[in-house]
């Protein structure tokens, strides 16, 4: 009896050795695969703060919550398991989904863009897209559309975190897109919560009895937080017209169309090169321009696309799906 206790023991401690090892091995294999989003992880944390933008200030954690959830829900409940089952039976429809999602960005990106140079022509363009009016509409028309943005962009993080772990197994995949999925969306929607309550912190400090470098720092935020808001807004813009046309280039050299992206890469090399001290950011800086230009050419022909073709036909099936729902 007391060997096969032993016998028993034994057993339990080699399978706790091996799970202890699987789990060390899928926290390293998640930090690479984070380490290789990190780019769009930071185009993720630059264009959610422009969703908040605007409401009262009782609203907007209420609504970084909303759309952090509905970024948990993308990643875990629907591009998870679609990743996976992707890369096991149709792992050609990769690419082309990925490029649908990055034509998306670059319209998102040129809609804001024509919004703020042509106002009055970008609220016809809304009526006609059927945009919410109201208050109450509005904010949830907010939502739907940050968590429609962020299904794109994790798409992205998930796809990228799958293609640093192609050799492993089945459960070490899901348990890697899990832990990065989850890991994600803590960092981004915990900083952007920070970010748009900085400011309530900041009346806080400026009104409190603390010394005077404190209540400084709180005018500080006060008076800084409405432009550094107002820039990641412009950021987050810009980054769904380079992440979007990054992954539209990304998408032709799959399909043997290397000349855009090659020659993208070759204008950032010979900037970089120009100003050798700093020679990588140079040419990030070139390729994200070039991959923005790409982006805004192609939202921009969308704008129409979408006004014309798919807002009538959405509003047409609209009805048809409400009636199927009464019936």
């Amino acid at each position: 009896m007391s060997t096969g206790l032993i016998a028993l023991l034994d057993d339990v401690a080699a399978l706790a050795k091996v799970a202890a090892a699987s789990l060390d091995d899928v926290a390293a294999q998640a930090g690479r695969a984070g380490m290789k989003a990190a780019g769009v992880v930071i185009d993720d944390a630059a264009v959610t703060p422009r969703y908040v933008v605007g409401f009262a200030a009782s609203r907007e954690l209420p609504i970084v919550w909303s759309i952090a959830k509905g970024s948990l829900k993308n990643k875990l409940v629907f591009l998870l398991p679609v990743a996976l089952a992707l890369s096991l039976f149709a792992p050609w429809a990769i690419t082309p989904l990925l490029m649908l999602g990055g034509a998306f960005l670059c319209y998102e990106g040129a809609e804001k863009i024509y919004e703020a140079i042509w106002p009055h022509a970008a609220q016809a363009h809304e009526a006609k897209t059927g945009a919410a009016q109201d208050p109450a509409a509005f904010e949830e028309a907010r939502i739907a559309s940050a968590i429609k943005t962020d299904f794109i962009l994790s798409a992205e993080i998930m796809a990228l975190t799958l293609s640093t772990v192609p050799e492993a197994s089945f459960w070490t995949q899901a348990a890697v897109l899990a832990v990065v999925g989850i890991g994600i969306t803590i960092a981004v929607y915990g900083a952007v919560a920070l970010l748009v309550k900085a400011d309530d912190a900041g009346v806080a400090l400026a009104a409190g009895g603390g010394p005077a470098p404190v209540r400084a720092l709180g005018r500080g935020l006060v008076l800084g937080m409405p432009w550094l808001l107002k820039l990641l807004g412009l950021v987050g813009t810009a980054a769904m017209l380079w992440v979007g046309g990054g992954i539209l280039l990304h998408g032709l050299e799959e399909y043997g169309i290397t000349a855009p992206g090659h020659l993208l890469h070759e204008a950032a090399a010979v900037a970089g090169q120009v100003v050798p001290a700093v020679g990588g950011a140079v040419a990030w800086l070139v390729g994200a321009l070039a991959s923005a230009v790409v982006g805004l050419v192609v939202g921009g022909a969308l704008i129409p696309v979408v006004e014309y073709l798919v807002a009538p036909l959405a509003r047409r099936l609209r009805p048809a799906k409400g009636a199927a729902q009464h019936a």
